[in-house]
């Protein structure tokens, strides 16, 4: 039987193969998922009018109807969770995740961030909301040195040691960035390039003035390690280096950034910087050269409107080619296309993030544990903590922390629903059989007038939760009750929370607890002898009230490590605005202080042995293993923090002693651990000034390890052919 063929459905099936044939050769080819990266980067480039181009090239990218591409916002912020976009989980600072000297934790959390930030962004996305903050691209980490503790901004970063911030960075960069090599979960930033540590008063007009030797080894160590990590941008500083302006800085952006460290990423400016360089800075007369400067420097987004409005003036002035802005705009195009924003929505590994992947309860146990680890116990006397809760009746919590929001949340923040502040979090966890009260107790500056006290003194013990806040310490304009604009002109906590601790104690015979809220280092001995112990909680996020009371009543044992010395006053330093590292940090301050870099106390005790010790030599292309026994000789579990510090041989500004390696271990009462660290021997190169280049220096090396930078418990020497 012969079929005789439906002429209509012939018909019908070729209009079909014809339109689908149409339809894929209509498609862009820079939107075509299967090819390469930069094939589909130039493919659209060469779509874009000028005009386009330019329009592109500003934080607020503009739309291009025509390409169906929607506008962008390039502005967001993570510094310890998905900030100023709504709800978000709070994790601790960043200072005090750098106290938890525990980089895997780092790292846990922010793969915890950027998958709430790929699940707000599919949210925001799906109902068509294009907006600041909500995003995929992130100006954190803030990875410059804390080199003075009157800086306001010390607390976004992690520390004053250039080791420490470059290892926490390179855990929270990947994080962030995610795992899977053809697609970034999101962009991570490390900012801010570079020597850009106050005063901040000054950041828009200030000359920042050091030599190429403390530049290489304390403010550019830690941006090395994240270029090498693999970070996505690079964020330039208000600041001028050595009188040039950072965004416009060749020497740092295509000979050292791009050139000698192979950086591929995109290099965006901090907001407003490009304007800084003629209006402050005057060191170009307008903007159409500004634009051109940075350009040629290699900044490729402008966190202000100096690209979208004068490119195309500095084309026709002949000042840059179109050529060299289509090698600027790839940079930040091939960052779009690794986040997917030219793909299928559907094709993305995170597209299934939605509402539960933000704020969850993972995510909440997970900023309890990061706040746990992080506060830092400074004083115990007579082992007064932990508290028996069965021992206490009543509790008084008081002081002008105790219940503020913004000593949990510091600065660049989220909001939750669920913060637990430090009253909220003693009265939950001590039940209601146990009578707690809660009174400011100080406040306003007021040094003579003050709550709470009667009521402290019918109560078995008071916690007393004093110290800054972030209107203390902070951001030029964030921080406004600072009398220096953001930043501190002394250690002291406010001198109405002193005077009250006084008063307390004249007339509380009890135990007092001070609990201390800052992000920067304060004066510990202006309170401490009016207080039996004192935990220094940093700004702790939204689980520090919890955290608090696990450790007030011997849930756990603080493990928490300081991250910059805490020195006496600010007139043992250089001054302020001198960049110089001599007599600064543990690496070069010789006097004493009250702690020192990495101190932090324990409710346990642990005692220290060699496992395996350094070798008798090594050459440049080798690595330092060894390993140390932690023996938990107390009496309850508990967290300790081995540290390796490196001494050197005698030469041109060494430092005194670098900490080398870390490692963090849980030892169970009478139980072992065993703590191994890894140092390569070409990390202990210094920058030779004469030669102008490293230089791994032969001789014999000392190698400490303590639990902090003074504490030298265990000792070894090696030699450098």
């Amino acid at each position: 039987m012969i079929i005789k063929p439906n002429i209509k459905c012939i018909l019908l099936a070729a209009a079909c193969t014809c339109s689908f044939v149409v339809k894929a050769q209509n498609k862009p080819k820079f939107r075509d998922e299967k090819l390469p990266v930069n094939t589909r980067v130039n493919a659209l480039i060469s779509e874009l009018t000028l005009p386009e181009k330019a329009s592109l090239m500003g934080y607020r990218s503009a739309e291009v109807p025509r390409l169906s591409i929607p506008a962008y916002n390039w502005w967001n912020e993570s510094l310890h969770g998905v900030a100023r976009a709504g709800e978000a989980t709070v994790f601790p600072q960043a200072i005090a995740m750098a106290a938890t000297f525990n980089d895997d934790l780092v790292n846990e959390i922010a793969g915890a961030i950027s998958t709430e930030a790929r699940a707000k962004y599919n949210l925001s996305i799906a109902q068509n909301r294009r907006l600041m903050y909500m995003g995929l691209t992130f100006w954190s980490p803030n990875i410059n040195i804390f080199r003075d503790p009157r800086w306001g901004r010390g607390q976004e970063t992690y520390g004053e040691d250039p080791f420490l911030t470059g290892t926490i960075g390179s855990a929270y960069i990947k994080g962030m960035q995610g795992n899977d090599p053809a697609h970034l979960k999101t962009s991570a930033t490390a900012k801010h390039f570079a020597v850009h540590s106050g005063p901040e008063a000054q950041r828009d007009y200030f000359d920042a003035k050091v030599d190429e030797k403390d530049l290489r080894e304390t403010y550019l160590y830690a941006f090395h390690k994240l270029v090498d990590a693999g970070v996505e941008s690079v964020m330039t500083a208000y600041n001028r280096v050595n009188g040039v302006p950072t965004s416009t800085n060749k020497k740092l952006i295509t000979q050292i950034l791009r050139g000698e460290w192979g950086f591929k990423g995109h290099v965006v400016t901090d907001c407003g910087a490009l304007d800084d360089i003629y209006l402050t800075h005057k060191v170009l007369p307008d903007k159409v050269s500004v634009a051109a400067a940075a350009i040629k420097a290699g900044t490729n987004l402008d966190c202000s409107s100096i690209f979208q409005s004068d490119i195309v003036n500095a084309i026709n002035k002949k000042l840059i080619t179109e050529k060299e802005v289509n090698e600027s705009l790839s940079q930040i195009l091939r960052t779009q296309f690794k986040l997917g924003f030219y793909d299928d929505a559907k094709s993305s590994p995170y597209a299934g993030y939605g509402a539960d992947s933000v704020h969850n309860d993972y995510h909440i146990a997970l900023a309890r544990k990061a706040a746990l680890q992080s506060m830092v116990l400074l004083k115990n006397d007579k082992n007064i903590l932990p508290l028996n809760k069965q021992d206490y009746s009543s509790i008084m919590v008081v002081g002008s922390s105790a219940a503020s929001l913004d000593a949990l949340v510091a600065n660049y923040h989220g909001v939750s629903s669920r913060m637990v502040n430090f009253v909220e979090g003693i009265t939950a966890a001590v039940g209601p059989a146990t009578r707690v009260e809660y009174d400011l107790g100080s406040g306003n500056r007021d040094t003579t007038h003050f709550g709470g006290i009667w009521a402290a003194g019918n109560a078995d013990v008071t916690v007393a939760v004093v110290g800054l806040t972030p209107v203390l310490e902070g951001e030029a304009g964030d921080a406004f009750l600072s009398e220096s604009g953001g930043d501190k002109k002394t250690l002291s906590i406010p001198a109405d929370n002193i005077a009250f601790l006084k008063e307390l104690r004249k007339k509380v015979t009890k135990p007092i607890i001070a609990v201390v809220t800052s992000g920067s280092d304060v004066d510990i001995a202006e309170i401490a002898p009016y207080a039996d112990a004192i935990i220094l909680a940093w700004y702790p996020g939204e689980q520090g009230g919890n955290a608090l009371a696990d450790i007030l009543f011997g849930k756990y044992s603080p493990s928490g490590h300081l991250p910059l010395t805490f020195y006496k006053s600010v007139n043992d330093l250089p001054a302020y605005d001198n960049y110089n590292m001599k007599g600064r940090t543990y690496r070069f301050f010789t006097g004493p202080v009250q702690y020192p870099f990495g101190f932090g106390m324990s409710y346990t005790s642990f005692k220290f042995d060699w496992k395996t010790q350094p070798q008798k030599s090594y050459s440049a292309k080798d690595s330092i293993t060894v390993s140390v026994n932690v023996t938990n000789t107390g009496a309850m579990d508990g967290d300790e923090v081995v540290q390796a510090y490196i001494k050197y041989p005698q030469g041109e500004r060494m430092p005194l002693k670098e900490l080398k390696g870390f490692k963090r271990v849980t030892v169970t009462k009478g139980g072992q651990q065993t703590a191994t660290i890894k140092i390569q021997v070409s990390d202990l190169q210094k920058w030779d000034l004469k030669a102008n280049k490293w230089k791994l220096y032969p001789g014999t090396y000392t190698l400490n390890i303590g639990n902090n930078s003074a504490d030298e418990r265990l000792t070894a020497t090696f030699t450098i052919k």
